[in-house]
């Protein structure tokens, strides 16, 4: 059955009933369950294409990624877009996802603004003075960050976890246990999430009245093969690393094979507490997880931008709206005293 099918059913306008599906708030109750209960009889399947015309709305929602940007290829990206896509089918959106050189990005965003290709955008991997935001409030496209922009001070939607905080938490429980040469495995360093992390970290170190070393604080994309060699280089050092603060599980894998090459164990002679986004097919669970982690769930948080989004587009004068979600600091088998002075 299709949409003018049901409406004749219904002896209702097209607008209406679509209008009805969509829980548009001008529609009375009594006849947005009248419609829902018709759709549910009849088995209506709304025709996408038929509804945007209707509605006026796309009913599409756009990630834009560089192609040249790891984070098309990052797992935590798969998740991130998993999440979504839940929150947009419960409201029968489709998800557009276009990849495009970092140089055209820009004319990438006003092209799809121009022709109306989606109702809003989810922003990933926010850079530093991220000129992105500038663009798309002035093309009046509604968009969710995963992340933010710290170099903006104006008013913008966003989702994000307390790298900081967590990162100063996690920092402070190694030199709770007697390390005091901590070596940081990070993000690309020019991404918001990966400076937050660094700063508490700064902050927990300072605090402590330690010495940072710059030579075991590394920076880049967050694979297993990069957390592989900073750890390598770092143990090699004549005085290495007592412990290491890794920003994700896959890096965290990469240091684990290093430390098992130097004739290590991990968690007795090289702690390790990494971010751990909760991959659903990567699990540090269990009564001792492998790692201790600051968790957050990453498709969680697909969720939660895309129910924002969401909200946004039907009710714009709502926004900004904004989201910090806590990690959780789950103690594993990673880490343990410092035994290098004893």
């Amino acid at each position: 059955m299709n949409l003018k099918q049901l409406s004749a059913k219904l002896q209702l306008s097209q607008t209406t009933v679509s209008r009805a599906l969509n829980d548009y708030p001008e529609v009375n109750e009594a006849t947005r369950v009248r419609v829902k209960r018709a759709a549910s009889k009849f088995n209506y399947q709304p025709n996408i294409r038929a509804t945007s015309l209707a509605t006026g709305r796309a009913k599409a929602i756009g990630h834009i990624i560089p192609i040249n940007s790891s984070e098309v290829f990052n797992p935590i990206f798969a998740e991130f877009i998993a999440g979504a896509s839940q929150a947009y089918s419960k409201r029968g959106y489709e998800l557009l996802l276009t990849t495009t050189e970092s140089n055209t990005e820009e004319s990438v965003y006003r092209t799809i603004a121009s022709k109306g290709s989606v109702d809003g955008v989810i922003v990933h991997a926010p850079r530093f003075k991220d000129s992105r935001i500038s663009l798309l409030q002035e093309l009046n496209l509604p968009f969710v960050i995963h992340g933010r922009d710290y170099s903006n001070t104006g008013d913008y939607s966003w989702i994000d976890i307390n790298n900081r905080q967590s990162f100063y938490q996690a920092t402070k429980l190694l030199i709770d246990l007697g390390h005091t040469r901590i070596s940081l495995i990070n993000g690309v360093e020019t991404l918001n999430f990966a400076r937050r992390r660094l700063m508490g970290f700064t902050k927990a170190m300072t605090d402590a009245q330690l010495t940072l070393d710059q030579n075991i604080l590394f920076n880049g994309d967050l694979t297993e093969a990069n957390g592989y060699h900073a750890a390598t280089k770092a143990l090699a050092f004549k005085n290495p690393p007592t412990a290491f603060l890794v920003s994700s599980y896959m890096s965290a894998l990469g240091v684990r094979r290093a430390i098992h090459n130097a004739n290590l164990q991990m968690g007795v002679d090289v702690s390790v507490i990494i971010h751990d986004d909760e991959l659903s097919y990567f699990h540090n669970t269990g009564d001792v997880p492998q790692f201790t982690a600051t968790r957050s769930s990453v498709m969680e948080a697909g969720m939660l931008a895309a129910e924002m989004l969401l909200s946004i587009i039907d009710k714009p004068e709502t926004a900004p709206l904004t989201k910090l979600l806590e990690a959780r600091l789950t103690i594993g088998a990673s880490t343990g005293p410092n035994r290098s002075d004893t």
